[in-house]
């Protein structure tokens, strides 16, 4: 990485407030010129669920609010039918500037490299650390890679429920039935919102019904 290309470094003890103050003046990367802003992630700290998607899109990013556009109206439909209260969720992204490439007037998303994600995974470690979820749904191959494995495959391992260790959490012992003891996080990959959308129409219903179907796995598992 070059110079200006380093892990970003959050602070400690701030919750999520001071964690989005100080993300906004993020420089950790390159991609903090070109964007309108850095777009943090949202939701309450006491979420039992958090969704970690791949990068704000363009209307995110002149919004600063993470899934509001297309992608994220359409997850809405989707968590609504699953049972799934948005309200009640966190709702993020491994990286936290849009990458794009302009266009005439538009500005054409970017996916972003491996350089991008190491700067700012430290962003996303410090929202697990204060968030402590019981569910983590990667949405799309971006963030599964990122959290589960360079090698997953959304295709092949989708809709299953893994568990998982956050960053910086002590792994939890099967044994240890002491009721203070950290619970079992479970992490649950499945397609990006997004996905769906460049889905031929013809096909585009049932690549929705499959998320539906995913996210249900989630809401069983909160119950």
């Amino acid at each position: 990485m070059s110079q200006e290309n380093v892990p970003a470094d959050p602070p400690s003890g701030v919750g999520l407030p001071g964690l989005r103050t100080a993300a906004a003046g993020c420089r950790a990367c390159e991609l903090w010129e070109p964007a309108t802003q850095t777009v943090f992630g949202e939701g309450p700290e006491t979420a039992r669920i958090v969704f970690v998607g791949e990068q704000p899109g363009d209307q995110e990013d002149r919004r600063g609010e993470p899934f509001v556009g297309p992608a994220g109206r359409l997850l809405d439909r989707a968590l609504d039918e699953a049972g799934i209260d948005r309200r009640d969720a966190y709702v993020t992204n491994a990286v936290k500037h849009f990458r794009f490439t302009p266009t005439g007037k538009r500005r054409i998303h970017q996916s972003p490299g491996p350089e991008h994600l190491r700067a700012c995974r430290p962003w996303l470690e410090a929202e697990f650390e204060v968030l402590k979820p019981e569910v983590v749904v990667c949405l799309g191959a971006t963030a599964a890679k990122a959290l589960i494995s360079p090698s997953f495959r959304i295709t092949k391992d989708r809709g299953q429920l893994l568990p998982w260790t956050p960053p910086g959490v002590a792994a939890v012992d099967p044994a240890d039935d002491d009721e203070d003891a950290p619970h079992q996080t479970w992490m649950l990959a499945t397609t990006h919102p997004s996905a769906v959308l460049r889905t031929p129409e013809e096909a585009r219903p049932a690549a929705f019904d499959a998320l539906v179907a995913d996210l249900r796995v989630v809401a069983a598992a909160l119950a």
